[in-house]
């Protein structure tokens, strides 16, 4: 299975916990779409409803060789999880602060997503951690500091 989207922005914008793989429930054309990689994560967050875990906010493009027309690219698409995975993030959304955010999709002969339990961050974290990387990258280079 190969990493066909990813959210490039949110190891930037949150601290990153745990990380849950979990399947998610598509429509035959969707899963074409994932393949291909039509499908954006940015923005992305998970909910639940009636004890059931749902990504919101992913969008995934009409695949454009399906028979259908009739597509809803932002609907909520349910997640596939193991009880005790379930657990642990509904414990995590209990907290004050912490989110779960989509981080990788991977797709091949099924759709997996990978789900990170997320603490925002900052701002001046975010200039904190932009200034160490600047850093490193002088130093890997070999110029003076």
């Amino acid at each position: 299975m190969g990493i066909v989207a990813k959210h490039k922005r949110a190891r930037f914008d949150y601290q990153i916990g745990d990380t849950i793989m979990a399947g998610l429930v598509l429509t035959g054309p969707e899963v074409k779409s994932c393949r291909v990689g039509q499908i954006g994560i940015a923005g992305a967050y998970v909910v639940f409803e009636k004890g059931i875990p749902l990504l919101r906010g992913a969008s995934i493009a009409a695949y454009k060789y399906a028979a259908t027309v009739e597509h809803e690219p932002k609907r909520d698409r349910t997640l596939l999880l193991r009880k005790s995975d379930i657990t642990k993030i509904k414990k995590a959304l209990d907290e004050k602060g912490v989110t779960v955010v989509p981080l990788e999709v991977h797709a091949g002969r099924t759709v997996k997503i990978l789900l990170g339990l997320a603490k925002g961050q900052k701002r001046h974290d975010k200039r904190q951690k932009m200034k160490e990387k600047d850093i490193k990258k002088r130093l890997r280079k070999g110029e003076d500091y």
